[in-house]
């Protein structure tokens, strides 16, 4: 008989999942799930359930990867805030079960692990896809995402200026303080991606606030926020002019409201330029839009438990 499942609350994260082991997973769950090999990844569209009363959405988010032998769920629920809210815009809860007996191994809060996964699959995009002596880095909203984005992008990049905007100076200036290194707060979006060589895009923000006519040539922006159908982040200009890049070209036609609604085209998964079926454009403008799969959640789990269990047999 299967034991009861392990809690594992978000406390304990900090003593199991580190970028430096994150990242490579990430790297190969992504061109495992490019591959398009059945059995390598098995990942439906995220479907979600509205929940209009409260202005947002819940979502479900299966995957099962036959050959790793991992089976995992997570369950996100995602909302519009207004401005000034305190309620949290996204809360989730991670399932690792056994696929053979499907029985559930583990629970765990969702919150690191999504906000990890997030932004080291967007600094994936820029190790693979920004300039290489690019130096200014621009992120744009100041919540949770952004400081998960500022310890990425600053753990693996080597940045001389980070600039930061949020429409609440306060929220930015808290960013400021939660951070290890300087970074400058800016008083508008303009200000902060002017001559900017890579930008990170982490608002709740439902209309374009970044725009292609602020954008330099080349630089490389990683869009996080607006991940529904009628939701927008980019304006049509840059999403027309830049090479855009996704994690599945299948979720952002279906959730991306920057790609549906600009009717820009995915040129290539994340995977693809992993694998070394399509080309990084780093001497273009690029976008890379990402929705967040499931299959990032299910390595990242795995790493998480594999983890915990090293640990709990050394007490």
């Amino acid at each position: 008989m299967a034991g009861p499942p392990v809690v594992i609350r978000e406390h304990e994260f900090e003593s199991l999942l580190r970028y430096r082991e994150l990242v490579p997973r990430l790297e190969a769950a992504l061109g495992k799930f490019s591959s398009r090999d059945s059995a390598e990844v098995i990942q439906p569209v995220r479907s979600t359930v509205p929940l209009q009363k409260h202005n947002g959405f819940m979502g479900l988010m299966p995957t099962y990867m036959e050959n790793d032998g991992v089976l995992c769920t997570k369950l996100v629920c995602f909302y519009k805030r207004e401005d000034g809210s305190t309620l949290p815009a996204v809360q989730a809860t991670v399932v690792l079960l056994d696929p053979e007996r499907g029985n559930v191994k583990a629970v765990m809060d969702g919150e690191v692990i999504t906000g990890m996964r997030t932004a080291a699959v967007s600094a994936i995009s820029a190790k693979l896809l920004m300039r290489p002596e690019a130096e200014v880095l621009a992120i744009l909203g100041a919540g949770k995402q952004a400081r998960s984005h500022y310890n990425a992008f600053t753990e693996m990049f080597s940045f001389q200026e980070v600039r930061v905007w949020s429409r609440s100076r306060e929220r930015a200036e808290g960013f400021c303080r939660s951070v290890s290194g300087p970074v400058t707060v800016c008083a508008s979006v303009e200000e902060a991606v002017r001559g900017a060589d890579a930008i990170v895009t982490v608002t709740r923000c439902t209309e374009p606030v970044l725009f292609g006519q602020w954008v330099k040539p080349g630089a490389h922006v990683a869009a996080v926020g607006a991940c529904r159908p009628n939701w927008r982040e980019l304006d049509d200009v840059l999403m027309k002019e830049a090479v855009v890049y996704a994690d599945s070209r299948e979720g952002a036609m279906a959730e991306s409201g920057d790609v549906v609604l600009s009717g820009a085209e995915v040129f290539a998964e994340l995977g693809d330029v992993i694998n070394g079926t399509k080309p990084a454009h780093r001497e273009k403008t690029t976008v890379f839009k990402s929705l967040g799969m499931g299959v990032e959640d299910a390595v990242s789990a795995e790493l998480v438990f594999d983890r915990w269990k090293a640990k709990a047999s050394q007490q």
